[in-house]
């Protein structure tokens, strides 16, 4: 499971859903998401857990994952964000991001997307969101 060889990010080279690349991380956003706005940042170098980052990357990564959650709360207008750092089913150092809103699925709880089977997004909303995203984190929407 340490090796990342079996993963698919590791094997691919790059994760799906990409949108950008910052200092150390991949930024994904995709159309079938648990909710509107989920982003995952993903570390691109393959490590499973944060201590085994160097002090170097610790600090870069944490700047990535600073950055990020500016852009997806502007990007978004949640009340709240989420943040998840897991790595059972896919061993490969990587956050999500759940914006929260008054009124969502799962206000009052904790987040479960499994049983989320439609995109949450309106005709037109997925790409106009990506765009805004990649232009908050002052990239070209990959």
């Amino acid at each position: 499971m340490r090796s990342g060889e079996r993963y698919v990010i590791c094997r691919q080279g790059v994760p799906r859903n990409l949108l950008a690349e910052l200092e150390t991380s991949w930024v994904t956003f995709g159309e079938q998401a648990p909710m509107r706005g989920y982003t995952c940042l993903v570390f691109r170098r393959h490590a499973v857990e944060l201590h085994d980052l160097s002090e170097a990357e610790g600090a870069t990564f944490i700047r990535d994952v600073r950055r990020v959650s500016r852009a997806v709360a502007e990007a978004t207008g949640a009340i709240k964000l989420n943040y998840e750092i897991h790595g059972n089913t896919v061993p490969h150092l990587h956050m999500h991001y759940f914006p929260r809103y008054i009124g969502d699925p799962f206000e009052g709880r904790p987040i479960d997307p499994r049983p989320v089977a439609t995109s949450p997004y309106a005709p037109g909303e997925f790409s106009a969101m990506r765009q805004r995203l990649a232009t908050l984190l002052g990239v070209k929407a990959g």
